[in-house]
């Protein structure tokens, strides 16, 4: 379970980068809600036990349960339907007392997890589509479970996920052609039933967000809270307002955003902080995937090399979408920022995960 390892091959960059964004994160948060601050700071000591215990843990070990893994997640997701916390018509939250907990966060790390034994154990049948089917039925059940939530976002997150676990994993380009050939225009069609007056493909909700980010004006109040956010991160300009500021027409004191320290919290940063103050949150999170996807190049098998790109497509894959939507360039939808956005769950499962990639990196290929 624990091995001896050499102290220089302990990616203390990657630590540094992940606890300066948070530290930063935390600022933002505290400026934004400022009840929510002691409890991401609560988030940041938690997921750092988290990180030590498991960058010291051999990941294979972890690896060897991938059944139970697999499980396990299921038996949580489960929990949810039947035990399950509402909040604001979502069933996503264990109550369990003391803290509220989201499985579905904790989803998105247990399948890298499994995925990354299942494909590397299976590593010549991948091209097979036996092997296909099976994968993608045992990825569709989590999934189902998790979009009955209902968490469209992290429906989506997790799909976005497998295709970088499979892709690692071998997966033959004469496959991604013929997937692509299908899923493009299936894609436009898509687009073009939900286009149509009386749709009953997507929930009246999700059509009126789609609705307000291509004509805003027509639909101005779903898209009251992105606009405002555009708004907002304009308005900081290079230097930014200045965090805790008084400033009556910020998104913050104004309530022009609902929840600014989840969803929104890139608005607050470009507001308060301004342009310098948006680079250096993206430049924090590009330096962290371009970590993990260099310890992931460097690892001694190829369970190591899955875990790290999994995990970094999973960051980049939500900074990337978090931030469109703050800017306007994709329709909203509530997914957060990692190591940024308010959320003790996210935050703690973010560390756990810096925690496995540290310890791929304390076992390179060199030994």
């Amino acid at each position: 379970m624990f091995r001896q390892y050499q102290l220089r091959d302990f990616r203390l960059r990657l630590v540094v980068f992940v606890y300066a964004l948070t530290i930063l994160g935390i600022l933002i948060i505290g400026s934004a809600r400022a009840e929510n601050q002691s409890q991401q700071v609560v988030g940041m000591v938690l997921g750092t036990i988290a990180m030590l215990v498991f960058a010291l843990t051999d990941y294979h070990y972890m690896l060897n349960f991938y059944w139970l893994i697999y499980v396990f997640n299921l038996a949580l997701l489960f929990s949810v339907q039947m035990f399950g916390t509402k909040v604001n018509g979502a069933k996503r939250w264990l109550d369990l007392g003391f803290v509220r907990f989201q499985p579905s966060e904790l989803t998105k790390l247990l399948l890298i997890l499994f995925f990354a034994r299942l494909f590397t154990r299976y590593r010549e049948s991948i091209n097979n589509w036996k092997m296909l089917l099976a994968s993608g039925v045992l990825l569709l059940i989590p999934l189902y479970m998790v979009y009955e939530q209902p968490d469209l976002s992290t429906t989506i997150t997790i799909m976005f996920m497998f295709c970088v676990l499979i892709y690692i994993g071998g997966l033959s380009y004469k496959i991604i052609g013929t997937v692509l050939a299908i899923l493009i225009p299936s894609a436009i069609i898509f687009i073009n039933l939900i286009m149509q007056e009386g749709q009953k493909i997507l929930d009246e909700y999700q059509f009126k967000r789609i609705m307000a980010w291509l004509n805003p004006v027509e639909y101005a109040d779903d898209a009251y809270q992105q606009q405002n956010s555009i708004i907002a991160i304009g308005s900081g300009q290079l230097y930014g307002k200045g965090l805790y500021n008084n400033d009556i027409s910020s998104v913050k004191n104004g309530n022009f955003i609902v929840e600014p320290q989840t969803d929104f919290i890139f608005a607050v940063t470009g507001e308060e902080l301004g342009f310098i103050g948006c680079a250096a949150v993206i430049i924090l999170l590009a330096l962290i995937v371009m970590e993990c996807l260099w310890i992931g190049r460097n690892a001694r098998e190829q369970e190591g090399t899955i875990i790290c790109c999994g995990f970094a497509g999973l960051i980049a894959f939500q900074s990337l979408v978090n931030i469109c939507v703050a800017t306007g360039l994709m329709p909203n939808t509530g997914i957060t920022l990692p190591f940024v956005s308010y959320g003790l769950t996210s935050l703690v499962m973010l560390y756990m995960g810096i925690g496995i990639v540290l310890n791929v990196g304390l076992q390179p290929k060199k030994y």
